[in-house]
């Protein structure tokens, strides 16, 4: 008796002229909306770097590209004097490295604790509302946060003034000027950075706490280790990788600050300027006092220097990083 095996048919894949599965075609349609938004807001823009080396004027009836193009000198390295010649190039500069420093390290020290308590809480209905109670900043808008910090600071009507009126420790004609106090708004700066920003930041670690291995922790209450071995030797070592590629990414915006924090948040005022005057904060009062095309290329000048400096620190913060632990590098 003869058997006959019936061998199954491989299933051709279809190609098209250029060779691409049509297979793929679900990926392609699904990343081609990302694709479409980085090229058109990300790489097309890019063509404006040109204009930081160019002394920009805009021709009356004529487009943008043709004035840049036809009408702006070449001026070499000219737009960028104007960041370090003007009076406020040392403030702003200290101002922009010196509050990013104290972000960095407050970003990661106070995230990472947070994260830790909460993986530790046993009621995990209660850790999801701490958790979601400190998320909640991070979506709200500083334009919002700058109405209530009002409701608050205000001379007249604030709620801190009108307290201390009512208990007697201040009388109205000595309220305190909330928004002209550049000691207090000197500290209270990082405070509103961190309540805004740590439940981003105590997600990301928490995510990272709730994937390790949990066989590693119950090996180690077998060996006796109490909580905070468990969590000096277990969680932190673990958590190195993500806490080094959070700390390379802070690094890389240490020229940059939040026009929202120092500018909407104090409401602009002049009187703070000694504490609030960032790099993006003077180009935006630049551009907001009607320089005119020479504001334009000045702030081209600005973002230039800030992504190239930015790029350099990360590329240091990395080769930092992976000297020390050569795992732990972002690339």
């Amino acid at each position: 008796m003869t058997v006959h095996t019936v061998t199954p048919r491989k299933k051709k894949k279809r190609y098209g002229k250029s060779g691409a599965s049509f297979d793929n075609l679900e990926l392609f349609l699904l990343h081609l909306p990302t694709t479409i938004w980085y090229l058109a807001f990300c790489y097309l823009p890019m063509f404006g770097i040109i204009i930081a080396f160019k002394a920009y004027r805009l021709r009356p009836g004529k487009s943008f590209v043709w004035s840049l193009l036809n009408n702006s000198p070449w001026c070499g390295f000219d737009n960028f004097q104007y960041l370090f010649q003007t009076g406020d190039a040392a403030r702003m500069f200290r101002n922009t490295i010196m509050y990013n420093l104290i972000f960095i390290t407050l970003g990661i020290l106070i995230p990472v604790t947070l994260a830790l308590l909460i993986s530790e809480m046993h009621n995990r209905r209660l850790a999801k509302v701490c958790q979601t109670s400190m998320f909640l900043p991070h979506f709200l808008s500083w334009v919002v946060v700058s109405y209530f910090i009002y409701a608050f600071l205000s001379t007249d009507k604030g709620l801190f003034n009108n307290i201390a009126v009512r208990m007697g420790w201040a009388d109205k004609a000595l309220l305190n000027n909330w928004y002209a106090d550049t000691g207090f708004w000197r500290w209270f700066i990082v405070f509103l950075n961190v309540w805004k920003g740590v439940g981003y930041s105590m997600v990301v670690y928490l995510a990272a706490i709730n994937g390790l291995d949990r066989e590693l922790y119950e090996a180690a209450v077998v060996d006796g280790a109490s909580k905070w071995e468990q969590v000096r030797f277990i969680t932190l070592p673990l958590l190195r990788p993500i806490i080094a590629i959070m700390f390379i990414l802070a690094v890389g915006n240490i020229f940059k600050s939040d026009i929202g924090l120092f500018y909407s948040a104090p409401r602009g005022s002049g009187l703070l300027n000694e504490v609030t005057t960032t790099i993006d904060v003077y180009v935006f009062k630049s551009l907001k006092s009607g320089g005119g095309a020479s504001s334009v290329r000045y702030s081209a000048a600005a973002a230039f220097l800030q992504s190239t400096l930015g790029l350099v620190t990360i590329v240091l913060a990395n080769l930092a990083v992976k000297r020390i632990d050569p795992d732990a590098g972002l690339f």
